[in-house]
Parts: structure tokens; sequence; C-alpha cells
């Protein structure tokens, strides 16, 4: 038997597990119906995750720069035409105390790309007043609207924010005349969704295992070996538990015995988690000193003992997040 080591990054097992229009479908349902099936996964279409746009003042214009991590469009046919509306997922795996200004922005983004598009249309003012010219929008165009559900995958409470008006110091007679913005936040170590999907069912059922800090992380290791077991979860599965928590899981695949696959997990090991985290300190101080991409990755190498493909890998992830 060879030990098989899994280099889980939260980010892409978590894309990865929301690009399934089936579980994607049952998760908001949950969210937003309690479970009513009313968004069918085949109602749902892949959408761009870049929501890069140009915020434009009179004197400036200044590059805003922002991807999603999963969203969709769900496209219905209704008496009266189609019904569009955008469902997008944030995963967190840490806390975020700027969150609903960053879903803010995510949601801004995807509605300016929207009207650039549409004001693309209107090359003359033929059939427009002289507002809808000067708008590049008629008084009758309409935007799809967007829906993001944030998932926060860390095992410690939610304590920051969930509103706009959270951030923000105001005095109470100004309250009611400084707009607010609201983001949906799901807690995976503790939440009352009710799902249909049996692959959401198990990855939840196994997070929530996971992320309890009142149990020891063998007595979890062992719970969630169990659970995956008798109800037969799939190892891909288990493997975005272990991306979503940032842990890193090995297993040892046996070979089949009768009608049973054992696989084994074990070894919960934080130090990837706390070398990303030097290596996003290291090249945000390179960035701010005004430093070379080559110097910052000769860095990495030399302060955390990497290769220089994983100091690319480390500067591919958290470079563009700085500059």
């Amino acid at each position: 038997m060879t030990k098989k080591t899994q280099d889980l990054k939260p980010d892409t097992v978590l894309k990865n597990y929301w690009n399934d229009n089936g579980q994607f479908a049952d998760f908001f349902n949950a969210v937003l119906f309690d479970g009513e099936q009313v968004i069918s996964p085949d109602e749902l279409e892949d959408a761009d995750t870049e929501e890069s746009s140009v915020l434009e003042h009179r004197e400036y214009a200044e590059s805003i720069r922002a991807s999603r991590d999963n969203i969709k469009i769900h496209k219905r046919s209704t008496t009266y035409g189609v019904e569009l509306v955008m469902l997008g997922i944030e995963s967190q795996e840490h806390i975020h105390y700027a969150m609903p200004m960053r879903v803010m922005g995510y949601d801004y983004g995807t509605y300016k790309k929207q009207y650039d598009r549409n004001a693309k249309k209107y090359h003359t003012k033929d059939g427009m007043t002289d507002d809808e010219y000067l708008s590049r929008m008629k008084q009758t165009d309409r935007f799809t609207p967007v829906i993001t559900v944030v998932v926060y995958y860390g095992d410690h409470p939610w304590d920051g924010a969930t509103t706009l008006h959270g951030m923000l110091d105001i005095p109470d007679k100004m309250k009611p005349f400084v707009n607010d913005y609201k983001m949906l936040l799901v807690e995976a170590r503790q939440n009352d969704l009710i799902f249909h999907n049996i692959t959401n069912i198990a990855f939840f059922d196994m997070l929530k295992v996971v992320l309890d800090k009142s149990i020891t992380k063998n007595e979890a290791k062992e719970k969630v070996i169990k659970y995956a077991l008798e109800h037969n979860v799939d190892k891909t599965v288990v493997m975005t538990v272990a991306g979503a928590t940032n842990r890193k899981i090995d297993y040892i695949a046996l070979s089949k015995k009768g009608d049973v696959t054992m696989c084994t997990l074990f070894d919960e090991i934080e130090k990837e988690g706390m070398i990303k985290g030097k290596a996003e300190g290291i090249i945000e101080t390179g960035i701010d000193l005004g430093l070379a991409k080559d110097d910052i990755l000769q860095r990495l190498q030399n302060k955390l003992d990497v290769s220089l493909q994983k100091a690319q890998e480390y500067f591919e992830m958290f470079g563009k997040q700085t500059v």
C-alpha cells in the first residue's frame, strides 16, 4: 500500500464542487426557499465569473478587479416570457470584516458589466430621448438581478458584519438616510438548511463534524470516516470537505473486498495554511517595497524552502490580490 497525499486548494475544490448544477440548485433552494424545489438544475447556465470594471469619476477612472467564485444564470420560461436571475456563491475560509462591502462590489461589478454591454447597443441617438442617449440606457431597459450568498467554512462563529451599516459608525439620526447593503451568510459549521441533494447532505453533515470545536481532531476524524463509510460518500466529496476547511488529508485506497471499498482519512495538518499565510505576507511586503516579481519569487523560495514552481503558484494566488 502506498500513501497518496491530496494537496487541496480551498478555492479550487469549492469552485469544482459548486460547478455541479444539482448541488448549486439544491443549495439556493435551501437558502432562499427553505428547501422548496423552486430552482431546477436544468434551468441553470454558467456565467462569466470575471466582474472587473472601471469606476469612472469626472477627474479620473479607477479599475476595479474582482473575480467571483461561482455564478450561474437561472433561466425560466413563464407565461410572460423568460425570467432571469443571476446566482452567485462566495466561499470564505476566514472571517472577512469587510465582507458586506466586498459583496456590494461583486454585485456592482455584475450590474456594471450588464450596463456596459447594454450601452454598446446605442451608437446613435436614433429612437432615443436626450436623457436616454446621455444615460446610454432607455427608460424601458432592465437588467438581470443578482443574488450573492457567502458560505463561511471557518470553525469560529462569524462575528463580522453582515450589512454595510454594521461596518459604519453612523449617528442614530442619520441611519435612515445612509443606504444599507445586506449580504446572505451561511455558516457551514452550524446551520438549519434543508437539503434534498444527497451529496449536499453529506457535504454539510461532514463539515459540521470537522468544524466542531467541542471534540478533538481525532474524534472528528473518526466520525467523518465512519460517516463516509456508512453513507458510501464519494471520495471527491470528502476531499472537498478537506479543501473547504483547509486541511491536508491523506488517503489510503485499499483494494475492493467484496462490494466494499475502504477509504481511510487521517493526519489533518495545518502546515499548508500556515505556509500560505507566510507567503501572502512575503508577497505583500515585496510589492509594497517595489520589488520585481523575480526578486519576490526568490524570497519565497529562500524563506519558505519551496521550489520555483511552488513560489510561482503562491504569487499567482496572492500577487493579484495585492496589486
